[in-house]
């Protein structure tokens, strides 16, 4: 399979050229013999391409195929994360002034997006699985209702999966967009290997964000923003708004490189990685799929009375678990393991004894009401306080708790007696929190 930016800088280092450009290395050694593939980290020098236009080069020949590939208009590679492209994302689709309907579970880069656009949310609830102990998917129904309501609305903005691994039924929630007018934009960031492994719910989406470092052996900060109906032109306008003037050329190539990755070999592992997950899920307490709960197939979420004890069990042999909560020990499996790996997890959990169960956790409370839109919230002075001493006081960050991962409190509400008392009975660290430092009447 062709890897034209990948094969593109290859053939340039080898041309052993005498580089007078950035990087300051110029393709010798990183100081302190650090390990860095520096042959191939380049700058735009007229070989290379750029990513954020000029005449067609290697770098949108490699995007173009993530995007034929993912079944997208366009593609844009992204070196600033899944952030960069959340921000991209909604100021192509929202613009700045207007209203949008929003996951309230999103990541704190859709929240930082409404401030730095100005933008005010809708918030979509999302469903508390008080067997589970974690909240469930975006339902269409939720999203008719809010556009419903809110006919100004024309973006919605969800994620799916969840940390947890729940998703949304992305084809349903976009017709319902479609029949109001609206675009739905998906922060898919845990997302990135599932069409490898034949799910293609994300192309009934207008625009989507996918981490690749987050579940496909690519390198930290590589990601991707990809869209239906609008020209790479369109991303690369908002790609270069948020992103860096120097985007390095070893993460673009390592994109460029793992998708072709994934088309073969990566893909198998990846198969047999899921297909062997749902054998060890069945056979321990995790998050299982079931009527109305669909799940990512390669992300085990344990279930255990005590789950920050059970991943101080797996940390002590050696096993390092991506996220502990008061009831849970979430796990990415991706196709950089294999059956070894797999029955290494699985020895430990049984010889923790920590297996069981979820610890039971009340639904959290309805939200507050928003005394402050979330650009005020943000740019306004700050102080900060005992959380216990804060009712009354209006938030100035997120306070997100996991599980739900859902703010129980988001920037610019009030907060209340109820959030503090449901917040000191699940154990939520009650100690300081950033609020507006001039007190409202």
């Amino acid at each position: 399979m062709p890897t034209p930016l990948y094969d593109r800088l290859r053939a340039l280092a080898g041309t052993r050229p005498l580089r007078l450009d950035m990087p300051g290395h110029q393709g010798g050694p990183v100081a302190g013999g650090f390990p860095w593939p520096s042959e191939l980290d380049f700058t735009e020098n007229g070989a290379t391409g750029d990513l954020y236009g000029g005449e067609p080069d290697a770098i949108q020949a490699a995007e173009g195929l993530w995007a034929a590939r993912l079944g997208f208009d366009s593609c844009l590679f992204l070196t600033g994360g899944s952030t960069q492209g959340v921000h991209g994302g909604l100021a192509l689709l929202a613009g700045a002034g207007g209203t949008v309907a929003l996951d309230r579970g999103s990541h704190r880069s859709a929240y930082h997006a409404l401030a730095l656009l100005d933008l005010k949310p809708v918030f979509l609830p999302r469903p508390w699985l008080a067997e589970e102990g974690v909240s469930g998917p975006i339902s269409p129904e939720a999203v008719e209702e809010a556009l419903s309501a809110r006919p100004e609305v024309k973006t919605v903005c969800i994620v799916s999966p969840t940390y947890y691994g729940v998703l949304s039924d992305i084809p349903a929630i976009a017709a319902v967009c479609r029949a109001h007018g609206a675009k739905l934009m998906v922060d898919g960031a845990h997302g990135a290997h599932l069409p490898f492994l034949g799910y293609g719910g994300y192309q009934a989406a207008d625009v989507v964000v996918m981490s690749a470092h987050k579940t496909l052996p690519a390198p930290g900060q590589t990601a991707l923003l990809l869209a239906n109906g609008f020209g790479l032109g369109d991303l690369q306008r908002w790609g270069s708004v948020y992103g860096t003037s120097s985007p390095s050329y070893v993460l673009m190539a390592a994109l460029d490189a793992v998708r072709d990755y994934m088309e073969g070999e990566g893909a198998a592992r990846y198969r047999e990685t899921a297909q062997r997950l749902d054998g060890l899920r069945r056979r321990r307490p995790a998050l299982r799929g079931r009527e109305g709960l669909a799940l990512d197939p390669a992300r085990l979420t344990l279930f255990s009375p005590d789950g920050f004890a059970l991943a101080d069990a797996l940390r002590a042999r050696g096993i390092y678990p991506e996220l502990a909560d008061r009831g849970h020990v979430v796990c990415i499996l991706t196709c950089a393991g294999g059956p070894a790996e797999l029955d290494w997890l699985e020895a430990a959990l049984a010889e923790s004894g920590l297996s069981g169960p979820p610890a039971p956790l009340p639904a959290p409370p309805e939200p507050p009401e928003a005394a402050l839109t979330p650009r005020q919230a943000l740019f306004a002075p700050r102080e900060r306080v005992p959380l216990a001493d804060s009712a009354g006081r209006t938030a100035a960050g997120q306070i997100a708790p996991y599980p739900p991962g859902v703010p129980v409190i988001a920037p610019g509400e009030r907060i209340q007696k109820k959030h503090l008392a449901y917040l000191a009975e699940i154990g939520y660290n009650m100690d300081r929190c950033d609020v507006i430092h001039l007190r409202e009447e």
